[in-house]
């Protein structure tokens, strides 16, 4: 038995972001809560409507969830889990009650999917005779639609037009529908075992295929650990970094290889307000990280799958460039509110697709170039045409780097001259220069771009570095900070060791900090992001101040920091967007990929020297 990790009664006290578990089969994902329920789970894609949306709303907006049954006979109050772990390596959840009358586990998983996307959840006793109910509302279309339920061929059947639902036990146990739900009610002995399995499919196909539940969780157990055996991470805290690597795999579009920023939309970056955002698209600005977190860990193909996305979705004119696609590529996602989902804790409104789609931020480019420079160095492939679109983002770039724009974190507040964009700007030119000093054979304008590269440092020196306060500022002519600046030594801008690093260090902590983490800019002081309210520390600019602080030569520093950033992740291992130091809580959607690139690349950079062995 793997160990488990135990709850706290503290824990037990309201619902939090942070209280949810991750299961999935790569072309979406589900999130399941301390009570056993799942309360979030979009079919058959990251992006489609949601089947179980109580996560945003109420149990009428649908749920499932398999526990004992609660001590009052009924299930509107199941008792919170004793523990609950992944097994180690995998993707596989396992929650375990203890009860007066017995210990029991439902084991959760989503195999990887043939045609159609199954849910498997495998209650098993443990000890003595526990009493456990399953209750299951589905409603599609983000928790609006009741469907119609039949019985068919020993299965309950939820139909609604395009989407149908089957679920089936084995051994059969007694359902009855209720309430618009459908229930199961039964004892279960130690030793004893029955397997429900959920699978969705078009209405208009036949049912597809059953999967055998047991084969499914013996064949995710093994496919998981080999995957996780991959890691060639051997440094502190391995657990948790591949932890991330398994949620960065998880939150991975098997059939394109693009990676959703989140399974969510709409948790909250501030509770109660209207910071609520879609994040289940595929952003430009997470790829070189992504590239260097799945590089360095020993994931060449997952690596070379994103490159191959990311080189598919920016074809086309460089003027007509997003900031994120679709998970194939799809360039429409308009943005919608759901007024009949009352949000995670009350925070309205709900929203569905991201008009930040539209904005231009020129840092991404910077991002791409970066990306495809990577890539080369690292020894993939290189794609035909490739250096074709790198030159055509080039010379795109040399018209419009002088635009002001909405930058790197998606501000409504107007467009400005945001010293990280066009510090990436300088990213996207000193990596084609250097492309080209690598392979003389390649055809473009070295000397041009040379010269572009050395204006836009200039510029950026000149009018986005206050020299009263030695430090680099969020936009020109700005007297705040942007914690993006951190990335400056990072990305080749300047050397860690110039005064003007090290003053932007300092300036960035000095004014940004909260609680030992940071802000990624002081939103409720400036109206740069056109929002009203607050939100938390960004997580990922933590792990940059780390990565900052390591560079600059105060690596003990950076590990404590490090150390206090591992100790902000859920039971089992998961991180959100954002943390609130004063609740401390999680906030934001989740899981969320940057944090976990974050978490990768800070080890990895922390601890590279001692992995050997």
């Amino acid at each position: 038995m793997h160990p488990l990790t135990r709850n706290s009664a503290e824990d037990d006290a309201g619902s939090r972001i942070e209280d949810y578990a991750l299961i999935g089969d790569e072309q979406t994902a589900a999130l399941i809560g301390r009570d056993g329920s799942v309360d979030w789970l979009c079919l058959p894609r990251f992006d489609s409507a949601a089947c179980f949306a109580r996560l945003l709303g109420d149990e009428d907006n649908g749920h499932w969830r398999i526990a004992p049954k609660a001590a009052d006979g009924g299930d509107a109050t199941p008792p919170t889990c004793t523990r609950r772990a992944y097994r180690p390596g995998t993707l596989v959840l396992d929650t375990e009650w203890d009860t007066p009358e017995g210990s029991v586990r439902v084991t959760d998983l989503m195999p990887q999917r043939d045609r159609a996307p199954d849910v498997v959840r495998i209650v098993e006793g443990l000890s003595g005779r526990v009493t456990v109910r399953s209750t299951l509302r589905l409603r599609f279309d983000y928790g609006s639609i009741v469907p119609w339920m039949r019985r068919s061929d020993g299965h309950r059947v939820a139909v609604a037009g395009p989407d149908s639902a089957w679920l089936r036990s084995e051994p059969p146990v007694p359902t009855w529908g209720e309430d618009f739900g459908t229930h199961s009610e039964f004892t279960i002995g130690e030793g004893e075992k029955v397997a429900f399995v959920l699978t969705w499919h078009p209405s208009h196909e036949p049912r597809p295929p059953l999967v055998d539940p047991y084969e499914s969780l013996r064949h995710s157990v093994a496919d998981w650990q080999a995957w996780s055996a991959r890691c060639r991470y051997r440094g502190p805290h391995r657990d948790t970094v591949l932890r991330s690597l398994i949620t960065l795999k998880a939150l991975t579009y098997a059939p394109t290889g693009g990676v959703v920023a989140a399974p969510t939309t709409s948790l909250p970056e501030e509770l109660g307000g209207v910071r609520n955002w879609d994040y289940r698209y595929c952003w430009l600005r997470d790829a070189t990280l992504t590239l260097g977190a799945l590089l360095a860990a020993g994931y060449h193909e997952e690596a070379e799958a994103w490159r191959d996305w990311l080189v598919r979705a920016v074809a086309g004119a460089p003027a007509d460039m997003q900031i994120m696609y679709g998970l194939a590529g799809e360039r429409r996602l308009p943005e919608a509110e759901l007024p009949w989902l009352a949000g995670f804790a009350g925070s309205a409104p709900v929203r569905i697709g991201n008009d930040a789609v539209l904005q231009l931020q020129l840092d991404v480019y910077g991002q791409v170039m970066d990306s495809l420079s990577l890539a080369r160095i690292s020894g993939m492939a290189v794609r035909p045409h490739m250096w074709q679109l790198e030159c055509a983002l080039m010379e795109f770039l040399r018209s419009a780097w002088r635009q002001p724009d909405e930058g790197l974190w998606e501000v409504r507040g107007g467009r400005r001259h945001f010293v990280h964009s066009k510090v990436m700007v300088w990213v996207a030119a000193d990596r084609a220069v250097r492309t080209m000093e690598r392979d003389p054979e390649l055809k473009g304008d070295l000397e041009g771009w040379r010269e572009f590269r050395e204006e836009v440092h200039r510029e950026v020196c000149e009018r986005g570095y206050d020299p009263e306060r030695n430090t680099f500022t969020q936009y020109y002519g700005s007297r705040e900070l942007d914690a993006a600046t951190l990335l400056i030594p990072r990305v080749g801008f300047l050397p860690a060791d110039d005064p003007r690093v090290r003053g932007t260090i300092e300036a960035v902590r000095a004014e940004l900090c909260q609680g030992g983490f940071l802000h990624r800019y002081s939103a409720e002081r400036t109206a740069v992001d056109g929002l009203p309210g607050g939100e938390g520390t960004f997580l990922v600019c933590s792990f940059w101040l780390a990565d900052a602080l390591h560079m600059t030569g105060r690596t003990q520093e950076a590990r404590e920091l490090f150390e206090q950033l591992v100790g902000l992740t859920n039971d089992v291992g998961l991180l959100a967007e954002e943390y609130d130091p004063v609740a401390g809580r999680q906030l934001g959607n989740f899981p969320q990929a940057f944090s976990h690139i974050g978490l990768v690349n800070t080890a990895l950079a922390l601890f590279g020297d001692e992995e050997a062995g």
